[in-house]
């Protein structure tokens, strides 16, 4: 990530104090799903993504499944069971998810100028142009778990 995303990361609780802003959480994909169809937020069983989805629950306006297979889907979304990922992919890959992502992002959201992008997903989601591209769009970015192990994540999600 570049220093510059950094800075932005890091100094968007000064930017959000002066102008009221849509908070959208972005809760990536984890292995663990249910072996049948169901509802986006209800297929990733993971303590980790049930941890996400609380926490986003409470600070987010809106939430969205950052999805390996499906780029941004609501959380009402019927989904079937997948076994994809980005974790190990290509960077070729990941670049080409970020891409496709951020036009999902255009065309569910529109203008993202106002709203600040709270992720709670791993670095070969967020990392191979997501955040970059959000800022790019005006957005603010927000990682409250940025820099956490999986264990710290865990007692992160369950003590919020």
């Amino acid at each position: 990530m570049h220093m510059a995303c950094i800075h932005n990361i890091l100094t968007t609780t000064a930017e959000e104090s002066r102008v009221q802003q849509v908070r959208i959480g972005l809760v990536g994909c984890v292995k663990n799903k249910l072996t049948t169809m169901a509802e986006a937020q209800n297929l990733y069983v993971s303590t980790l993504f049930k941890g996400r989805r609380r926490y986003v629950e409470h600070t987010c306006d809106r939430w969205f499944v950052l999805s390996a297979l499906h780029k941004i889907v609501e959380p009402s979304d019927l989904l079937s069971p997948y076994d994809v990922s980005l974790v190990g992919a290509r960077c070729a890959t990941r670049r080409l998810w970020a891409q496709e992502t951020l036009a999902a992002v255009d065309h569910k959201l529109g203008d993202v100028q106002s709203y600040v992008f709270e992720i709670h997903a791993g670095s070969d989601y967020r990392d191979f142009g997501l955040v970059d591209g959000l800022l790019l769009r005006g957005a603010s970015i927000a990682v409250p778990a940025l820099g956490l192990t999986q264990g710290q994540q865990l007692a992160f999600y369950a003590s919020h």
